[in-house]
């Protein structure tokens, strides 16, 4: 049988070993589908049995490359013995070692000392270990091995087992008799645990989370169940040194048509309370088509003390009223208008403090709404509010209130300005049932209102700070008249008085809801100038004063009645906001009592964000309406100084606080301070947390995480705290170093 005789030192020789003879022009074109391809400084071997060849060896065959220093291949079996040093490329995936015996037809085999990297979407997963088997198409055992998704030469955490099988094909990942590495020291272990290849989605133990503080020390271990693609769940047991054992669960789906998600933490029997607690939660939306809709928004909880003893922040801020309600909507549109209903049963658990009682909300059993707009040509509209809704309480006296509001809008808008008169009727009618000494009844109220918006628009190119701007002068004036009426007859289902800002000025009625309308014969006179960038047109710098003016005295108070003001304007308002810089933001109100000549509130904020990860924040606020009292018991307004940062201190280190701290009270409302680290393949964090969280307490929190690149986070959390305390919190994992 005819042998090959070696070739000159750098001669690539190729061939396909289905064909007699070579050709020279062959040797740098790709193998045909299931053919081999081999290349080597030196050849030798019979061309139909055996061929060793040695120095810089390449082998192809489709997608798969192997280089070697040397290399036995065997081609009635396919099969090739490669060292003293390989590399075995395929579609996604590279493994090195010392000595490989191969099947390159079947891509079965094992290797020596492996070194092991596989691509998947955008995470690799990188490994080593004794022995590496392959066992078919995109399938892989490291055998005492350890593995990450770390960069090259960085171990700083690993997955260390005596066995890890990567299936790219159902891209999964299992370890057997596994441990959790960080920095060479073992943190968590397992016999057996398995992960999806692409940071996907998979069933299985999630990283614990652990958690200490004034509610006590808790360590939970959450599952997740991935029960199809469109549903999942996390149960998560957990134990608390104070409280005993917990459980929680969250099941969510989500359908082309609908999504929602059921939430609940059960504590069978809490220590300290000798009681059973627990929270639910439940939401739902839902398309049903040809414009229908509907939903739910269920939340309760055992007791009222519960946030406080098992919340966070967050929750206490939030968790005084907690609403359940589901509705049925309805909506369409065409070319000229729009119309809108809806169907609402609605109340509240409203959570009670001893020393500061809560008034309960009404609950709306039920509430119809429906809102309606048409285009009638030349710059007509024609628009229609109404609701019927049932009002009930445990306490108060209960009725029905219908309101319907129609108007209509001239709008003559024109490049330079616009003006914009509205007419309307408001009406309401009360079905109030029996309360006490008060007998059933009925009582109706109407009320025309008229207004004016109109304004102007001009503009200059001028320059400030040495940059290009285009000014504009904005000046607005809006009329009201509104008949003034008691209406301490009515009762007060859902109206409060709004707070005091800029925009309030233009509104019709500075009462919320329906049960309060404020009678006006008032016109709002506004200047305001902002400041464009010339090329982009985004808004850099706003300034802006109001006041109005009152043609009539009569005031009308929350609780119905009418007074008469002590003075023919409003409080003097100015408002500035910017871009002052790519860095510089600034916000502020700023109210003035002109009878009194004082001032009745401002609120100043300051933000500093050269880059991402870099921010400060400086806030003040006053507010002489609000008596909140002194320390030592004397009248006092609202005075607060709120700052907050993230700044790094050296490369890596990152600083986080915030102080929010009442002088009127002279104590800190919030403290926090903390690090982080990020070392690329895994970040750190430690925050401490001081908060007010009653009237009488103050809690405490420790949050301790170490989060490693594509594993997840092991501990507390503390992101969404850091991002509520902290303006412009940027995650550092995502800065780009």
């Amino acid at each position: 049988m005819a042998r090959l005789q070696p070739t000159p030192l750098t001669l690539a020789l190729a061939a396909a070993f289905s064909l007699s003879s070579v050709q020279a022009e062959e040797l740098n074109t790709a193998p045909a589908a299931g053919q081999t391809q081999l290349s080597a400084d030196e050849l030798s071997g019979q061309m139909d049995n055996e061929i060793k060849a040695r120095g810089n060896v390449v082998v192809r065959r489709d997608d798969q490359t192997l280089t070697a220093d040397w290399l036995e291949y065997y081609q009635a079996k396919n099969r090739a013995r490669a060292g003293d040093h390989f590399t075995l490329t395929q579609s996604s995936s590279r493994v090195s070692g010392t000595q490989l015996d191969y099947d390159l037809a079947n891509r079965t085999g094992t290797a020596e000392q492996p070194d092991f990297a596989a691509a998947e979407g955008l995470r690799t997963f990188r490994g080593n270990g004794e022995r590496a088997e392959f066992l078919g198409r995109d399938k892989y055992r490291l055998l005492q091995a350890r593995a990450n998704t770390c960069s090259p030469g960085d171990d700083s955490w690993y997955l260390k087992a005596s066995s890890i099988d990567l299936d790219y094909g159902s891209n999964v990942g299992e370890a057997h008799n596994a441990r959790l590495e960080f920095q060479g020291v073992p943190i968590l272990y397992t016999p057996w645990i398995d992960f999806p290849l692409d940071g996907g989605r998979k069933s299985g133990v999630l990283a614990p989370t652990f958690k200490t503080g004034s509610n006590g020390t808790e360590l939970s271990i959450p599952y997740y169940w991935n029960i199809a693609p469109n549903y999942d769940a996390t149960i998560t047991p957990g134990y608390n040194d104070k409280r005993g054992a917990m459980l929680g669960a969250e099941f969510r789906y989500l359908q082309p048509d609908y999504q929602g998600e059921i939430a609940t933490t059960q504590i069978p029997d809490d220590h300290e309370a000798g009681r059973s607690r627990y929270a639910w939660s439940a939401k739902h939306s839902q398309n049903l088509g040809s414009g229908f809709n509907l939903g739910y928004n269920a939340n309760y909880v055992s007791d009222d003390d519960y946030f406080n003893d098992f919340g966070s922040r967050q929750d206490i801020a939030s968790g005084t009223n907690l609403v359940r309600e589901a509705w049925l909507g309805y909506g369409s549109e065409w070319d000229s208008g729009t119309f809108n209903a809806q169907l609402k049963a609605q109340r509240y658990q409203t959570l009670q403090e001893s020393t500061t009682p809560v008034d309960v909300p009404y609950a709306r059993l039920p509430q119809l709404t429906a809102s309606a707009n048409q285009e009638l040509g030349a710059g007509l509209s024609a628009n229609l509010q109404a609701e019927l809704t049932r009002f009930t309480h445990p306490t108060k006296q209960e009725g029905s209130r219908l309101v319907s509001y129609p108007s209509v809008t001239w709008s003559l808008d024109q490049s330079w300005g616009y003006l914009r008169p509205k007419l309307g009727v408001h009406y309401t009618r009360y079905s109030l049932d029996d309360f006490g000494s008060d007998k059933a009844r009925e009582v109706t109220r109407t009320l025309p209102i008229f207004s004016t918006d109109s304004g102007l628009y001009f503009d200059r190119p001028t320059t400030l700070f040495g940059s290009n701007y285009i000014q504009t002068l904005e000046p607005r004036l809006y009329y009201l008249n509104i008949p003034s009426k008691q209406q301490n007859d009515l009762p007060n289902f859902d109206s409060s008085e709004n707070s005091i800002d800029f925009a309030q000025l233009f509104n019709e009625n500075r009462f919320s809801g329906s049960d309060r309308i404020n009678g006006a014969n008032q016109l709002t006179a506004a200047l305001s100038t902002r400041y464009l960038d010339d090329k982009t047109g985004s808004e850099q710098l706003r300034l802006s004063v109001g006041q109005v003016f009152y043609f009539s005295r009569d005031n009308l108070t929350l609780n119905g009645t009418t007074t008469e003001r002590s003075t023919q304007s409003s409080d003097l308002l100015f408002s500035a906001a910017g871009q002052l810089t790519p860095s510089w933001r600034f916000d502020s109100l700023y109210q003035h009592n002109q009878e009194l000549s004082k001032t009745e509130q401002y609120n100043l904020q300051l933000f500093y964000t050269p880059t991402p990860g870099k921010t400060a924040s400086i806030r003040y606020r006053y507010d002489r309406s609000t008596d909140v009292g002194n320390a030592d018991g004397t009248p006092g307004p609202l005075r607060q100084v709120d700052i907050a940062g993230q700044w790094p201190l050296a490369k890596k280190w990152y600083a986080v606080a915030r102080y929010n701290y009442s002088l009127q009270d002279k104590k800190p409302l919030e403290q926090l301070a903390g690090f982080e680290y990020n070392d690329g393949c895994w970040t750190a964090r430690v925050v401490g947390q001081r908060y007010v969280s009653s009237s009488t307490a103050t809690k405490n929190a420790v949050f301790l995480q170490l989060e490693l690149k594509d594993l997840g986070g092991i501990g507390s959390n503390p992101l969404d705290t850091l991002r509520l305390a902290i303006p412009g919190y940027s995650k550092i994992n995502d800065i780009r170093q």
